[in-house]
C-alpha cells in the first residue's frame, strides 16, 4: 500500500514523501516551518489533487520529473525518472493511489529505533 509519511527534518522543519508500496519515494513536499502548515499541504492534495498542477521538468539528459504545484507555488516534487513515460506513469500512480494511501506521521518520534 502506498503511504504518505511526515517527518521532521534535522534542520527543525518538516515535509512529507510519497512512497510506493515497495517504500520508494515517489513524490517530496516543500520543507514548512511548522508542522500545521506540512499536514495542511498534505490534507489538499489528498482531497483535491484535481486542483494541483503537475508540471513536467527536464533537468538534463536523461532526466525527467513531475512537480505538483498550486496557484504558481511549487508544492512537492517527484524523484527523477529516465524517460518521459516512467513520469507520466508516475503521476498515473500517484493519482491512483491517493484514495487508498495511509498517513505515517514520524515527525514525533525522535527516538523511535533507540538502543535502549
Amino acid at each position: 500500500m502506498a503511504m504518505f509519511v511526515i517527518r521532521k527534518q534535522t534542520n527543525g522543519q518538516y515535509n512529507f514523501i510519497f512512497t510506493s508500496r515497495k517504500g520508494d519515494p515517489v513524490l517530496t513536499s516543500i520543507n514548512c516551518k511548522q508542522k500545521s502548515d506540512c499536514k495542511m499541504i498534505l490534507k489538499a492534495v489528498l482531497e483535491n489533487i484535481e486542483v494541483f498542477t503537475f508540471t513536467k521538468k527536464n533537468p538534463g539528459p536523461r532526466k525527467f520529473l513531475y512537480r505538483l504545484s498550486k496557484g504558481g507555488l511549487v508544492l512537492a516534487t517527484s524523484r527523477t525518472y529516465t524517460t518521459e513515460l516512467q513520469v507520466h506513469k508516475a503521476v498515473d500512480y500517484l493519482l491512483s493511489r491517493i484514495p487508498e494511501a495511509e498517513v505515517l506521521d514520524f515527525s514525533d518520534d525522535d527516538h523511535l529505533f533507540s538502543d535502549s
